[in-house]
């Protein structure tokens, strides 16, 4: 018995919607996220969050708060169509320039978090070491000293990835199909 062709297209972008979910979740994002994200992909248009809601089966609430979320990340954009009152929701429709967010806003996050972290410690290494010490207490601290450095180096080379990615000067090197 052959199947009938709008079953087959929905069961089709049912997969891409979970593949989209489950590619979120790869970034740290939640599954929920990816699978509004799916959904508003594969409609092609802009979706208020009743629609979403009825879509997902979740509620307005919950459905707010994951579409904040998503605007949090730069994933999603509110937009305006003229004649409608409510609130529209849209994504990025290039995946490419999806995974440049999420690359970006994730490890931007993480290279804050650790640079902070950072001038933290060296700062209360450098004053220790101003202390008296034992030689192996100085010996130790100059080690943490230097093995932060490369820390820092490291987040700083992050930095420069990210900055290469959202200029799409990555293109050039691996460019699209």
């Amino acid at each position: 018995m052959e199947k009938d062709p709008l079953t087959i297209i929905e069961q089709a972008e049912d997969h891409l919607i979970d593949r989209i979910a489950e590619n979120m979740h790869t970034f740290g994002m939640p599954s929920t996220v990816g699978r509004i994200l799916g959904i508003i992909y594969m409609n092609r248009k802009p979706m208020t969050l009743n629609e979403l809601s009825e879509e997902t089966g979740m509620s307005k609430t919950r459905m707010s708060q994951v579409v904040r979320e998503m605007l949090d990340v730069n994933i999603a954009e509110k937009v305006f169509e003229k004649g409608v009152r409510k609130d529209l929701y849209d994504v990025e429709q290039d995946y490419y320039q999806t995974f440049i967010t999420l690359f970006s806003a994730n490890w931007s996050k993480v290279v804050s978090k650790n640079k902070m972290m950072h001038k933290k410690l060296n700062r209360e290494l450098l004053t220790a070491l101003e202390g008296d010490l034992s030689p192996e207490a100085e010996v130790k601290i100059n080690e943490l000293l230097k093995e932060l450095k490369e820390w820092l180096d490291y987040y700083n080379w992050i930095s420069r990835l990210i900055e290469f990615f959202e200029s799409e000067e990555v293109f050039k090197h691996v460019p699209k199909p």
